[in-house]
C-alpha cells in the first residue's frame, strides 16, 4: 500500500514529514510513503512580509487542493500555519506528541540573553505577534522584518547585522539547530512571549472519507496534544485569527484542569490584551472559546 504526502519542500517542512512517516511506518509496517513537493504561495513570495500577501492559509491552499483532487492522500503541516477552518472535504487526523511550545531567540555572538541586548539593538522577525510582545517588554529595541526559512533567517543576523532573530523553539529542534549553537539561543518563557496558536503541532490533513489512514495516524495519536491543540484552536478560530493581527496562545494542561494564556491585538500593536484562563480538560473547546470571548470584550471595552 503507498501513500503520496504533500509537504513544502523546505529543509524544515521535509524534516517534519519523513518524522511522521516514520512514526507511522513503526506502527504500519505494511504502509509505503512517497513525499511530493508543492510549493505555495508563501514559499514563492519572499520579498514582502506575510500580512501583506494575503491571509492565512499562505503555505497550505495548494497542499490542500492536491488534497482534494486526489494528487495527495495525506499532507503535513506546521499546525500555527493552518487557517481557522479547513474546506469543506478535509478534516485534520489524530495529533502526534508536541515539540516545544516556545520561541528562541539566536543571539549574535558576544551577547549573552535578551536581559543584555543593547539599547537600540535590532531584532529580526516577521510576525507582528513577536514584535509587539517584543516591543513591550524593550520599548527601545528596532524590529526588523524578515522572512524566508530557518537557516535564512539565521544567516540575516550578520548580513543584516542584527542582534538576534526571533524563531520557534520546535524548528530549531526539530533540524537539530539547538545542539550546534546552544550557547547563541535562548528560550523565551510564554511571560516574555506567547507562543502563536499550536506551535510545535504537526497537522496531519487528510480527506474527510479516508477511514483507514486516520486509523494508522491513530497508533500514534498523543492525546496531551490532542487537548492543547483542541484548546488553542477554538481560541483562534473564535478571534478569527489572521496574520493581520497578533494572536498568541498557550494551553498547560494539569491534570484534569487546564489553564490557558492569550493576547490579542490590533493590527497596529496599540492596544494588545492579555488574559488567562482555567477549566476542565475535557471542555477544551470551550475554554479556548471563553477566553477569545473575554479578550473580544475588554478590546470592544477599550474601543468604545
Amino acid at each position: 500500500m503507498k501513500i503520496i504526502v504533500g509537504s513544502r519542500g523546505s529543509k524544515l517542512a521535509l524534516t517534519q514529514t519523513k518524522w511522521v512517516l516514520n512514526k507511522i511506518k513503526e506502527k504500519n509496517p505494511h504502509v509505503d510513503f512517497e513525499i511530493k513537493v508543492i510549493k505555495t504561495k508563501g514559499d514563492k513570495i519572499l520579498d514582502k512580509a506575510l500580512d501583506k500577501i494575503g491571509d492565512k492559509g499562505l503555505f497550505v491552499k495548494e497542499i490542500e487542493e492536491a488534497l482534494l483532487n486526489g494528487d495527495v492522500d495525506l499532507a503535513v503541516h506546521s499546525m500555527k500555519d493552518m487557517p481557522s477552518a479547513l474546506p469543506e472535504g478535509l478534516r485534520f487526523s489524530h495529533v502526534t506528541e508536541r515539540e516545544d511550545h516556545r520561541d528562541v531567540i539566536v543571539l549574535k555572538e558576544g551577547i549573552k540573553s535578551f536581559q543584555e541586548l543593547p539599547e537600540g539593538a535590532r531584532i529580526g522577525t516577521g510576525s507582528k505577534r513577536r514584535k509587539y510582545q517584543l516591543l513591550k517588554a524593550r520599548p527601545d529595541i528596532e524590529i526588523v522584518p524578515i522572512r524566508g526559512n530557518v537557516e535564512t533567517r539565521i544567516s540575516k543576523i550578520e548580513s543584516e547585522n542584527l542582534s538576534g532573530v526571533i524563531l520557534a523553539a520546535a524548528g530549531i529542534k526539530r533540524l537539530g539547530i539547538h545542539e550546534k549553537m546552544k550557547d547563541r539561543i535562548e528560550y523565551l518563557s510564554e511571560n516574555l512571549i506567547v507562543p502563536a496558536p499550536a506551535q510545535g503541532i504537526l497537522a496531519l490533513e487528510i480527506r474527510d472519507g479516508d477511514i483507514e489512514l486516520h486509523g494508522m495516524i491513530e497508533k500514534i495519536r498523543d492525546k496531551k496534544t490532542e487537548v492543547e491543540a483542541k484548546a488553542e484552536r477554538a481560541f483562534l478560530k473564535g478571534l478569527n485569527g489572521s496574520c493581520h493581527i497578533p494572536i498568541g496562545a498557550y494551553c498547560s494542561v494539569l491534570g484534569d484542569e487546564i489553564v490557558m494564556t492569550g493576547i490579542y491585538g490590533d493590527g497596529e500593536g496599540q492596544n494588545i490584551l492579555k488574559a488567562e484562563i482555567s477549566g476542565s480538560r475535557e471542555e477544551a473547546e470551550k475554554v479556548g472559546k471563553a477566553l477569545a470571548d473575554k479578550l473580544l470584550e475588554e478590546m470592544k471595552r477599550n474601543e468604545g
